[in-house]
């Protein structure tokens, strides 16, 4: 039976009829829009509750995709069932290319562009007549749209322009002037403000000898931009006008060889330099050298500069930021030519001696450079990758904006709040959207695009979107600004076996790794490992960062994404296993424990729960210990996902330490009750394993809630048999802890010299441990001692406040004295 066939170019059209209830089509509308990508439940959620979704939106979303999958399987008993699958975080839909009629038509648009670009202009035509053959309306015309469909809308309908565009530049190349003429007109009034179409009816009309009226479809583009927009027609249709007016000859030739530029009109050559982008900051260092680096080419010409980095940087607009600052250096005149989209080049300046500037944008090999070398021109390039083998090429890396740059991007959000009093972006929150945007230009651009497109949303909500990093490439998706897309033209651009290692490479936590920890992701040696890096930079999809690598924020989301699509789940697990293990070694060694931080090595935890792995879940988690950690939310999270990998695993030993862990947070928030249960089912767990140690650390915890309330008497009894059970040797941490309580207690009842005694003990103990932390806690504790401040607060009786540092950077306050009466059990967490 043949697959199932779709069609979202107008209304839905699927082989095996399509569903009848509209929120089904809504959904099957959605994950078509998004083919063989995972969507996710918040996205599908959107989508067909953009204002406010159900309290069982997400309950009915998965009776609907229940019903999809039914329909899938019916329409195609043999395959249906795997069209329609769960993967975290929502559900992907598999199409071949062949059976979605966008997916086809995007690719026969490509076809044609490259055709284009190659100068095989009959091929060209061909390819987007098919893709345009395939186009019967809007996008899914008979469903309502919400964020996601409406910004594939916007996109198809624009690449539906586009392939017009180039397939009636294509047909004037090839002589078609007079078939063309009556299509254009149709053009030229469905879209009266794109002037291309206006500039191809103009040349059109030319050629059959209608002169006077492609002037006079000039005079009404110029009326109604006048009008509407309140602006002149372009330089290049206002070239087109002055030749028609003079009667070119060589606009009047069609062929291969014609001198018409994208625009349609101006001389090969003439290409004008963009505007400056008015929206361009920062980057004051980099326009710095570009402009000194263009200056100082020789008079001759002959120099080449290249703008290079990762995709989304802005290297176009710092090109023509520069080339603008520098248009007087340059007597001969500045060019832009834009190989994307199929300029030719110019030919040579007009004199040796009048040097002239040609800006080149999207630069893809050495061999698009070369003919322009005898040219005599001073060359200013923009390249994803630096074209090699260029003699004299000097580069400036344009990577993401630096932090300190931040004030200056308050200026991409000024648009917003002005119908909305009180929700203006605060500085802070723009730090916050550019951080979690990786401080990438484009991205930081669409964030602010979707803030103004939409009213309903505040600062907060933006930064809540970008926050689920599940979802974040789909939040910087706005009109035909795609993160992602753009994104993925650099992985798409390297060999298969590079993109698979750029996909594990998102293994590793975020922020800094090294070569080593590379070597373990890729299963390479440490020279192979640096080989894959060195490549990976070339492409920009790693950056060097000093003597390590760093992996840009969102190019790590784009390669788990694509780790999750691509790589086969026992390949993940593999290297899941390899990079926790080795990553569960160093944690545990205190020389390397500052490597990763502690909300990488929780994110490595929950890697390996993910994977399985219940034993690297809870070393990982151990590793925690003593590890500042500001998000609570986020350690409580942890430590539940390592309790439940304990169980799974049975241990019983590890289920106490991490009821312990939770223990420990509870009563730091003040949780005092829930803390006492968690530290009971850990006393119990710890006796069930035969644990000493934990048993007797879990004495320590619920001694210290006791002390905390008040009780010291109870507290140093329980602390006996602790002191007791942790005596034995090779077990300094657990006796440190027993100690730093005791020392509490004796503070309490017996006054600072027996507390002296065992802050001494602690002070010992942090000296074996090796761990500064703890030796200064004890310092501190010992000084306090020495100056009177813990005596003083003991003996306050009621009166007053008294702090004492319970642990390190843990203070408890209460009135009348270290530990006089109880605390409140609910509140802030003390410090």
């Amino acid at each position: 039976m043949a697959p199932v066939r779709f069609g979202i170019l107008g209304p839905l059209e699927v082989s095996g009829g399509v569903p009848q209830a509209a929120k089904l089509r809504a959904v099957l509308g959605t994950l078509l829009v998004r083919a063989n990508e995972v969507v996710s439940v918040d996205s599908l959620v959107d989508e067909l509750w953009p204002d406010a979704p159900p309290r069982t939106a997400t309950t009915t979303l998965q009776v609907y995709v229940s019903h999809l999958r039914k329909s899938l399987r019916d329409a195609d008993p043999q395959n249906g069932g795997e069209v329609l699958v769960t993967r975290r975080p929502g559900y992907l839909l598999r199409v071949a290319p062949e059976d979605l009629d966008s997916t086809a038509f995007e690719e026969l648009s490509r076809l044609g562009h490259q055709a284009s670009s190659e100068a095989d202009f009959a091929t060209a035509a061909e390819h987007q007549r098919r893709a345009l053959a395939l186009w019967r309306g809007p996008l899914l015309s008979d469903i309502a749209h919400g964020p996601l469909m409406d910004g594939a809308a916007v996109r198809l309908a624009e690449t539906r322009t586009t392939a017009l565009d180039e397939r009636v530049r294509a047909e004037l190349r090839l002589g078609m002037h007079r078939e063309l003429v009556a299509e254009l007109h149709e053009l030229a009034a469905e879209y009266p403000l794109r002037e291309e179409f206006h500039t191809h009816l103009m040349v059109a009309l030319y050629r059959c000898g209608r002169q006077a009226e492609a002037l006079r479809v000039f005079a009404l583009l110029r009326q109604t931009l006048v009008e509407e927009l309140g602006i002149e027609p372009g330089p290049r249709s206002r070239r087109l006008q002055r030749l028609i007016l003079e009667g070119d000859r060589e606009l009047a030739r069609p062929g291969p060889a014609e001198h018409l530029p994208a625009g349609g009109g101006a001389r090969h050559g003439e290409d004008a330099l963009p505007a400056t982008d008015p929206w361009f900051t920062g980057r004051a260092d980099e326009l710095a050298v570009l402009e000194r680096l263009l200056r100082c080419a020789p008079e001759t010409g002959g120099d080449l500069v290249a703008v290079t980095g990762m995709p989304g940087t802005g290297k176009t607009a710092l090109a023509v930021e520069a080339a603008h600052r520098v248009a007087d250096a340059f007597p001969g005149g500045v060019r832009f030519l834009d190989l994307a989209g199929g300029g030719r080049p110019p030919g040579r300046a007009a004199g040796r001696d009048r040097r002239a500037l040609l800006v080149v944008d999207g630069v893809t090999s050495e061999a698009q450079i070369r003919p322009l070398l005898p040219l005599g021109h001073v060359v200013l390039l923009t390249a994803c990758r630096v074209p090699a083998g260029l003699p004299g090429l000097r580069t400036v890396l344009l990577g993401p904006w630096r932090p300190e740059e931040s004030h200056r991007l308050a200026r991409l959000f000024e648009g917003y709040g002005d119908d909305r009093a009180g929700d203006r972006v605060e500085p802070g929150t723009v730090t916050a959207v550019a951080e979690l945007c990786g401080w990438l230009p484009l991205a930081v651009r669409a964030a602010a695009a979707q803030l103004a497109a939409r009213p309903h949303w505040t600062p907060a909500t933006l930064a809540a979107r970008l926050g689920a990093e599940d979802g974040r490439l789909d939040a910087l998706r706005t009109g035909d600004v795609d993160v992602r897309a753009r994104l993925m033209t650099a992985y798409e651009a390297c060999a298969a076996g590079l993109q698979r290692e750029f996909r594990l490479l998102s293994l590793l936590p975020p922020g800094r790794f090294g070569a080593r920890q590379a070597a373990v992701a890729l299963d390479l040696t440490g020279a192979g490992a640096l080989t894959a890096l060195e490549a990976l930079a070339d492409a920009r999809l790693v950056e060097a960062d000093h003597d390590g690598w760093r992996l840009p924020e969102l190019l790590r989301l784009l390669a788990a994404e694509r780790l999750a699509l691509d790589e086969a789940p026992e390949a993940v697990r593999a290297a899941a296993h390899r990079v926790c293990h080795a990553y569960a070694q160093d944690a545990a060694e205190p020389r390397r424990a500052s490597e990763p931080d502690a909300p990488g090595l929780a994110r490595l935890a929950r890697t390996a729960y993910d994977a399985g792995l219940w034993e690297l879940t809870v070393r990982l988690t151990d590793g925690l210990a003593g590890r500042v950690q500001e998000d609570a939310e986020a350690e409580e999270a942890c430590y539940a996902l390592a309790l439940d990998a304990a169980r799974r695993s049975v241990d019983r030993s590890a289920q106490a330490r991490m009821l312990r862990a939770l223990a420990e947070l509870a009563s730091r928030y003040r949780r005092s009750e829930h803390a006492q249960v968690l530290l009971g089912q850990a006393l119990e767990a710890a006796g069930e394993a035969g644990d000493q140690q934990e048993a007797g650390r879990a004495l320590v915890g619920l001694a210290e809630l006791l002390l905390d309330g008040g009780a010291a008497g109870a507290a140093a009894e329980l602390l006996e048999p602790a002191l007791a059970a942790l005596s034995a040797p090779g077990h300094p941490r657990g006796r440190y802890e027993a100690s730093r309580a005791r020392a509490l207690v004796a503070l309490a009842q017996e006054g600072p010299a027996a507390a002296r005694v065992w802050f001494g003990e602690c002070l010992r103990l942090a000296g074996t441990l090796g761990d500064p932390r703890l030796q200064m806690y004890a310092r501190r504790s010992l000084r306090a001692l020495d100056t009177g401040a813990a005596a003083s607060a003991a003996e306050r009786g009621g009166a007053g406040f008294g702090a004492v540092e319970i642990r390190p950077g843990l203070w408890r306050i209460h009135r009348g004295g270290p530990f006089a009466g109880p605390p409140p059990t609910h509140g802030e967490p003390c410090r």
